[in-house]
């Protein structure tokens, strides 16, 4: 099979000459990692090879599969050198903090919408569970956040002697946690009702309520205040 360089394509679908003439909105996602390649390879165009880097996430083909790769999943694409992988993964740092610096911090923590939200560009696309916790002041204003531990694909143990250990260090007076579900589905395991049970009665019992735990998942959540796993405030 005969592939085409980007010299053989059409003008219309060179994407330099594509972007220069309508715009980067022009492009398509291939297009624009084309871009970043800058070259393909003897048998394929910088396109050709786009389009094979976007269908090698197997689970979650495309642009938000991406961030599951690793440099040596990409490298195993013939044309795909170290210099070209961290070229890419170093692209999509840059616009996953892009993301998290557009996203408006909630004036105060009360609605899990805007909690998820406010989140999701910091632990949404990461291949493993990562267990955030949100330390709130009296009224409910952002003290500070960390990410506690991370997990396997499958499970993220949470200790509630670090939870309250970091709330009282940072004299907090309620808590929020969050965790990522890589599957995409927020539905909580049997493992996420039992550790929000812990961590509610730990807080209880240190006068620092957990106020809501919410698991994230491909553009979704569940929040546990919602459903009426915790009660109100």
């Amino acid at each position: 099979m005969n592939h085409q360089t980007i010299k053989d394509l059409p003008l219309s679908e060179r994407p330099y000459e594509k972007c220069e003439k309508y715009g980067t909105n022009s492009l398509s996602d291939a297009e624009l990692l084309a871009v970043i390649l800058k070259s393909g390879t003897r048998e394929e165009s910088s396109v050709e090879l786009a389009r094979r880097i976007l269908a090698l996430p197997r689970r979650k083909p495309g642009l938000s599969g991406l961030y599951t790769l690793r440099i040596q999943d990409l490298k195993r694409i013939p044309g795909i050198g170290n210099v070209k992988a961290i070229q890419i993964l170093c692209t999509l740092e840059l616009a996953r903090r892009l993301s998290v610096a557009s996203v408006p911090k909630p004036k105060q923590f009360t609605l899990p919408g805007e909690i998820a939200a406010y989140y999701f560009p910091k632990i949404g696309y990461e291949s493993v569970e990562h267990f955030l916790a949100a330390f709130l002041d009296t009224k409910c204003h952002l003290i500070c956040d960390e990410i506690l531990f991370k997990g396997s694909i499958s499970s993220c143990p949470a200790n509630p002697r670090e939870l309250f250990s970091k709330a009282l260090l940072c004299d907090a007076s309620y808590v929020i946690v969050l965790h990522n579900h890589p599957s995409g589905d927020p539905a909580p395991s049997e493992e996420d009702l039992w550790i929000t049970k812990k961590l509610h009665a730990a807080g209880n019992l240190l006068g620092i309520p957990l106020l809501d735990h919410i698991v994230i998942g491909d553009h979704r959540y569940i929040s546990f205040k919602e459903e009426g796993y915790l009660p109100e405030k």
